[in-house]
C-alpha cells in the first residue's frame, strides 16, 4: 500500500494534503473538523494586528453551468483577537499531535513586530511558520503581502529577521503578481527560508453587475480589486511552481496552491516537485469531506503505477518541460475524425476554418447503408437523414489539435503521429548548422 506521509521541510504530517491559510482554516473547530474529515495539515488563516473585514467579501465567475471555476475575494487576514488564536492553536495541538499545524503571519516590517509574533506562535505550539508575502489586496496597501513579496529584498531581510528567533521550519508564500517568481525563491532562500509556498491569490476584477454598474463584489456601491483562485488559476499554479522547482538556485520543498481539488490536481503538482499540496477553494466550495476522495483517489493511482511514497516520483515530469526552442520540429501530428462516432455537430469544421488552418472539409452526406424509415416531404417524396461527416485533408493539416479539443464526443477525433523515422530536429539544432 502506498505511504502517505509526509516530512516537509521537518514539518511531518499523515499526508500531503493540508488546508491553506484561509476562510476553512480560521478557527480551531474548523481544523479539528479538518482533520477528523482527513487531512493531514492546515496553514492557519493568516495572524496579525486583527483588522475589520468588509461585509461583501466574495464573488466568482461561473462556467458552463459549474458555480465557482474562480473565486475573487477581498477578506484579509484574520479578524480574531491573537490570543484566541494561539489558544486555538495550541488546543488544536494537543489534541492531534501528529498532524501538522502551521501558523501564517503578516505584521509590519520592523523586526521587533516579526521577532514577537513568531515566539507568541511557537509557544503556542505551532509546527512551523508561513510568512505570507502574497496577499494582493488591502495588506499590500499597508506595506504588507505582496508590496513585500515583489520585491526580492524585502523578502529576504523579512526572512531573516524571522529566522533570527524562529525554532521551527519557515515557509515563505510567494506571490504570483510579479513578472518572475524566481528571484522572490532565491531571495527567500538567501534570507533562510527552509520552505517555499506558491502561488498565493492573483491580482483580480471579477465582473461587473451590469444593471448597477458595480464592481463584484458590491461594498455599498463600492468594489476592490481582490484575490483570485480557484480551479481557474491552476495552470498558472502549475507554471510557477515548475518555475521554481526547475531553477537550480533554489534549492528548496515547494508546498503548492492554486486550484488543488481531486487527486489528479495533487498528482500534477507532485510531478513538477512539489512536496505537499494546499486547498481552499475546495473546501469552501464542497466541504472538507473532499479529502476522502483525494486520499483513496492518490493512494489507488499510487499502487497502479508501483509507488510506495510520493518521493518515488515527484518531480518526474520536470525535464518534459523544456525550453520551445528545444522542441521537436520534424514531429507530426494529424487529426483523424471516426465517422461512426461523428454526431454531426460541424463544430471541429467551423473552429477549423474560423479560427484554425482550413483542413476539414465538408462533403455531402454518404448514404447510410442500413434502411432508415424516410421522412415524408411536402411535395409526397421522401427523403432518408443523413449527416455530413467532417474530411480531414492531412497534407494540410498541421496538427494543432483546435477540432479534438472542441469535439463533443470523446475519441471521436484523434490526433496521429504520422513522422515515423523522421530525425529529431529542434529550433536551436537547425541554428547551430547555419
Amino acid at each position: 500500500m502506498a505511504d502517505l506521509s509526509t516530512n516537509f521541510a521537518g514539518i511531518r504530517s499523515p499526508n500531503p494534503f493540508w488546508l491553506a491559510s484561509g476562510p476553512p482554516a480560521n478557527s480551531g473547530d474548523q481544523v479539528m473538523r479538518a482533520f477528523d474529515a482527513g487531512w493531514g495539515g492546515a496553514v492557519w488563516k493568516t495572524l496579525g494586528e486583527p483588522i475589520v473585514n468588509t461585509s461583501s467579501r466574495y464573488s466568482s465567475i461561473d462556467w458552463n453551468g459549474q458555480r465557482m471555476m474562480g473565486l475573487n475575494n477581498i477578506e484579509l487576514i484574520t479578524d480574531r483577537p491573537l490570543e484566541t488564536n494561539l489558544r486555538e492553536i495550541s488546543e488544536v495541538k494537543k489534541r492531534y499531535p501528529n498532524h501538522a499545524v502551521i501558523a501564517s503571519l503578516m505584521v509590519e516590517s520592523k523586526r521587533e513586530a516579526w521577532h514577537e509574533i513568531v515566539k507568541r506562535v511557537e509557544d503556542a505550539g505551532a509546527d512551523g511558520l508561513e510568512l505570507n508575502f502574497g496577499c494582493p489586496h488591502g495588506m499590500s496597501e499597508r506595506g504588507m503581502g505582496s508590496a513585500v513579496g515583489q520585491v526580492p529584498e524585502y523578502c529576504s531581510l523579512i526572512t531573516q529577521w524571522v529566522k533570527e528567533v524562529a525554532q521551527t521550519p519557515v515557509l515563505v508564500k510567494l506571490t504570483p503578481n510579479i513578472t518572475d517568481i524566481r528571484p522572490v525563491a532565491r531571495a527567500a532562500q538567501k534570507g533562510g527560508a527552509d520552505g517555499l509556498s506558491a502561488i498565493n491569490t492573483i491580482n483580480s476584477i471579477t465582473g461587473i453587475d451590469l444593471d448597477t454598474l458595480i464592481p463584484r463584489p458590491n461594498v455599498d456601491g463600492a468594489s476592490a480589486h481582490g484575490g483570485y483562485c480557484g480551479p481557474a488559476v491552476k495552470p498558472i499554479a502549475l507554471h510557477m511552481v515548475q518555475q521554481i522547482a526547475s531553477d537550480r538556485e533554489v534549492q528548496l520543498p515547494i508546498s503548492a496552491i492554486g486550484g488543488v481539488a481531486t487527486w489528479r490536481d495533487a498528482v500534477e503538482f507532485f510531478l513538477l516537485g512539489a512536496q505537499s499540496v494546499q486547498a481552499c477553494t475546495a473546501p469552501m466550495h464542497w466541504g472538507f469531506r473532499i479529502v476522502e476522495d483525494m486520499l483513496d483517489g492518490l493512494k489507488n493511482w499510487m499502487d497502479e503505477k508501483g509507488f510506495s511514497s510520493i518521493e518515488d516520483f515527484r518531480g518526474k515530469s520536470l525535464p518534459r518541460v523544456q525550453d520551445w526552442k528545444r522542441l521537436n520540429l520534424n514531429y507530426k501530428i494529424v487529426a483523424r475524425i471516426d465517422a461512426e462516432k461523428c454526431i454531426g455537430c460541424e463544430l471541429c469544421y467551423i473552429a477549423c476554418w474560423d479560427g484554425a488552418h482550413q483542413c476539414i472539409h465538408m462533403d455531402p452526406p454518404a448514404r447510410p447503408a442500413i434502411t432508415v424509415t424516410p421522412i415524408p416531404k411536402l411535395d409526397g417524396a421522401s427523403q432518408v437523414p443523413r449527416k455530413r461527416v467532417p474530411r480531414v485533408d492531412e497534407a494540410e493539416c498541421v496538427g494543432c489539435n483546435l477540432c479534438w479539443l472542441v469535439c463533443p464526443v470523446e475519441n471521436c477525433i484523434t490526433m496521429a503521429r504520422t513522422d515515423e523515422g523522421s530525425a529529431a530536429e529542434s529550433w536551436e539544432q537547425r541554428c547551430q548548422k547555419r
